[in-house]
């Protein structure tokens, strides 16, 4: 994509912010009509760093009930949650790429034609997120911040859907899986692994590596380096020095950054850096959650170093649930299920939130979060609206994290897995659709919803649809606002090329 197009989108990014048209108030349920940014924008704007492991369960952490129950104490990030608010309902998608896709759109990925993970698509049927999406990147952006990634993508594998070509400044990591750092080892014959074999396992002339990229706005991408077990080991140190230097350049300029650092860690090969091999003693597990503190602790030290702490809005949160391929399973806490499903261990992940002086601290709440709430809630701390011209699912949180209301904007959601609506959450109330209890189960239609009380019933084993079924009601007016939305402004399907024009 040439410069002239990207600079004519910005200028469309600009009058969508400043528009003053208002979608329907189904559209905009449970957010106020207008974002009152005016404490913030009177002020200096605060920075954001946003730390997303990936595949971090709701049982690992210290706080969580987890640490040294699996290995490792996480003092760091244990310390991080009594100094803000950790949440006990926060809630994503059944998958890596949707849950990033909400993230950054603040719009159910069923939406955007990114509800499952993709490979590679052909080159008129790319993956992963449109031109047209604005991402909470292009927003901040646009109000002056500096922006950085470092980490896994997955919301395109293409020059033209970079994070460089979706609102961020720098960007270094992969565009879709650590999966594929498994590809060049699969014929290794010195391991414990069985070997695949030369003969009929992974050739690069027929399927190529997972490149590592580095990249700026207004460059195209470079690539130094391919992924492989080797180098999978050693993402994180490499993701978080990058991320330290990004916080103290820009701590030393006073321009407001938005730091998303995307961890590689949980993630399948669970495998620690040789500088934590053995650390722990405790295996393989326990050396990648000492890492995975450790990191953590090296983001917390840049901010404080660079004297700019209470200026500085932290998140500490996962994209998913658990993994749950042998030999790299995840706990899942007190509740049930994998990711890829719509149980409660896949949609609910540990999640905290530090603001000194803003955010209160050691408090813990069980109110229904989600992730797409992240987008209009850091878009109202960066002193942006968010876009008039399309549907923004995510509600505006920040008076809830400040602690000036008890209770959430939200109180319930659809949950898809893949493009199969199977549950929807309610205050402390569940209708699944689906059933699936594990990623490699087939999803089995129900022929009547099950309904499950999540205060009595953390393993969603009694269904109690037949003495509650006035719980359906509220939900299913969930389903009816979201499929009326989803008729008024059709979903941009699966590979849907650029430039994208929403259909009138």
């Amino acid at each position: 994509m040439n410069f002239s197009i990207r600079q004519r989108r910005a200028g469309v990014l600009l009058f969508l912010i400043c528009s003053a048209g208002f979608l329907p108030a189904q559209e905009n349920r449970g957010r106020s009509p207008q974002l009152d940014k005016t404490p913030i924008a009177a002020k200096t704007k605060p920075n954001i760093v946003l730390m997303l492991t990936d595949n971090l369960g709701y049982g690992e952490l210290g706080v969580y009930g987890g640490g040294i129950l699996r290995g490792a104490p996480t003092p760091r990030i244990d310390k991080l949650a009594s100094e803000g608010m950790r949440l006990l309902n926060f809630n994503v998608e059944a998958q890596c790429t949707p849950t990033r896709s909400a993230l950054m759109t603040g719009r159910f990925p069923i939406r955007s034609g990114t509800y499952e993970v993709r490979g590679v698509g052909a080159p008129d049927k790319p993956e992963g997120l449109t031109q047209w999406e604005i991402t909470i990147a292009e927003l901040l952006s646009a109000q002056g911040y500096a922006t950085g990634m470092w980490g896994k993508w997955h919301l395109g594998s293409t020059e033209e859907r970079f994070p460089t070509h979706q609102g961020f400044d720098e960007w270094y990591g992969i565009p879709r899986s650590y999966t594929e750092s498994m590809w060049p080892d699969s014929n290794e014959t010195n391991s414990l692994w069985p070997s695949v074999g030369a003969k009929q396992g992974w050739n690069a002339n027929v399927v190529s590596p997972e490149p590592i990229f580095e990249a700026r706005k207004g460059e195209k991408a470079r690539q130094v380096a391919k992924l492989d077990v080797a180098h999978r080991r050693t993402m994180e140190a490499e993701i978080t020095n990058r991320a330290v230097d990004f916080i103290k350049r820009n701590a030393t300029t006073g321009k407001p950054f938005f730091a998303y650092v995307a961890f590689s860690l949980v993630h399948m090969p669970t495998l620690p850096n040789p500088e934590f091999a053995g650390k722990t003693g405790n295996g393989d597990w326990a050396d990648c959650l000492a890492e995975m503190d450790h990191r953590t602790g090296r983001i917390l030290d840049a901010i404080k170093q660079a004297g700019i702490e209470d200026n500085t809005l932290v998140i500490f949160t996962s994209d998913n649930g658990p993994e749950a391929t042998h030999p790299w399973e995840g706990d899942s806490g007190p509740w049930r299920g994998t990711y890829f499903t719509a149980m409660e261990a896949s949609l609910r992940t540990p999640f905290i939130i530090r603001w000194p002086g803003k955010v209160p601290a050691s408090k813990v709440n069980n109110e229904i979060v989600h992730v797409v709430d992240l987008y209009t809630t850091l878009a109202h701390v960066g002193g942006s609206e968010v876009p008039k011209d399309r549907p923004i699912d995510g509600v505006d949180q920040l008076d809830f994290f400040q602690g000036k209301q008890e209770n959430s904007n939200r109180e319930g959601f659809p949950a898809y897995v893949s493009d199969r609506l199977s549950a929807v959450k309610w205050r402390n109330w569940k209708m699944h659709l689906f059933w699936q209890e594990n990623m490699y189960d087939p999803p089995q239609k129900l022929p009547l919803p099950k309904i499950i009380n999540l205060l009595t019933d953390l393993k969603e084993q009694r269904d109690v649809n037949m003495a509650n079924t006035w719980v359906r009601q509220p939900m299913e007016k969930i389903i009816s606002e979201f499929e009326a939305s989803l008729q008024k402004y059709p979903p941009i399907k699966p590979g849907t090329p650029d430039p994208y024009v929403p259909q009138k």
